[in-house]
């Protein structure tokens, strides 16, 4: 099996992703994103599946084109069955499976989250880029999980770490929302960020054992400083933008890095990778490379366009899932939630 060809298929959320893979190297990627949610301030499930089911044909359509494939050449079909909103991964399932049908052509299911951690593993036609060593740590972040899986093989990750309550991403995001800034708020405050001073506002940080994380409290904790001073001053959000935006994102990531930093030390492994819609923060980037350096880490950041969601993570999960002769049928139905996956 030197000679593979992945079809992957990506609809979880608000994106309808296809991408072809020849072994693990992207020949072709294609995602059509949903401004529909942005005057709603977040993703509206049943607008999401109406897009998916609009896009879904001529996205696949011309992937296929752009790679030089046709649907003749492809040996299977990777698409994600959770987790996420279960109209969009109806959408991405059901096409999947009637693809499968029609041209007979085997299917494999894969885990979104783990789709984002190897991510590292896809490879551009012009390089190939520097792949993590078995076993690594993986930071996974995004707006409904925030994990450190430990990663053994491709089909063997334990999470040694998890959120108990909101997700990094989604801390960041409601507290966009409450300064008024335009959704998704988490690459706003990115932007803004780089204007301010972190060291303006403290905010209340976790002590959680073990490496679970905690953000509710800061998210808390934040919001309980806003009311307290719009009290005296109307206008203070407008006027303390750039500041608050600092300070907020730069204990996100001292909480995200403190963490990882004592896994790494309590596991002896020095394999560092980021995922996930928030690895594209440059603070959070920043400071893994940061400590990579000052603790002697190979750190491993995924290419931006790996970093949101998108089909080659898929397709190149798939491959692998492919490989092991692990196949999907087609009476299997999508998985909204993570824990009913594992």
């Amino acid at each position: 099996m030197d000679d593979i060809i992945i079809l992957g298929i990506e609809s979880s959320c608000d994106d309808t992703s296809a991408a072809v893979l020849h072994n693990t190297t992207l020949l072709s990627s294609v995602i059509a994103s949903q401004a529909v949610h942005e005057k709603y301030g977040g993703v509206i499930p049943e607008l999401a599946s109406r897009a998916h089911q609009q896009n879904i044909v001529p996205v696949v359509d011309t992937v296929l084109k752009e790679a030089g494939i046709t649907i003749d050449k492809v040996d299977a079909i990777a698409f994600t069955r959770g987790p996420g909103l279960l109209g969009s991964l109806m959408v991405g399932t059901s096409f999947a499976k009637g693809l499968s049908i029609a041209n007979n052509i085997p299917m494999v299911e894969v885990n979104h989250l783990h789709g984002h951690i190897l991510s590292h593993f896809v490879d551009l036609p012009d390089r190939e880029l520097p792949h993590p060593q078995y076993p690594f740590l993986c930071l996974l972040v995004s707006g409904g999980h925030t994990q450190i899986v430990k990663v053994d093989a491709p089909d063997k990750m334990e999470i040694v770490g998890t959120t108990i309550d909101d997700a990094a991403g989604e801390a960041l995001d409601k507290c966009a929302k409450v300064m008024g800034l335009p959704y998704p708020g988490g690459p706003v405050i990115d932007r803004l960020a780089k204007e301010g001073d972190k060291d303006a506002f403290k905010f209340a940080k976790p002590r959680v054992e073990g490496f679970n994380y905690s953000f509710s409290g800061l998210k808390t904790s934040f919001l309980y400083t806003l009311r307290d001073q719009v009290a005296v001053d109307p206008d203070f959000i407008e006027k303390n933008k750039a500041d608050l935006c600092a300070s907020l994102l730069y204990t996100v990531v001292d909480i995200l890095a403190d963490k990882l930093v004592k896994a790494s030390k309590q596991f002896g492994i020095k394999d560092i990778a980021l995922g996930g819609g928030v690895s594209a923060n440059s603070a959070l980037r920043a400071r893994i490379e940061a400590e990579g350096k000052r603790h002697h880490w190979r750190t491993f950041l995924p290419e931006l366009k790996f970093t949101t969601d998108n089909a080659a993570m898929i397709a190149v999960a798939g491959y692998y899932r492919y490989l092991r002769g692990e196949l999907a049928t087609l009476d299997l139905t999508p998985i909204a939630r993570y824990e009913e996956m594992v």
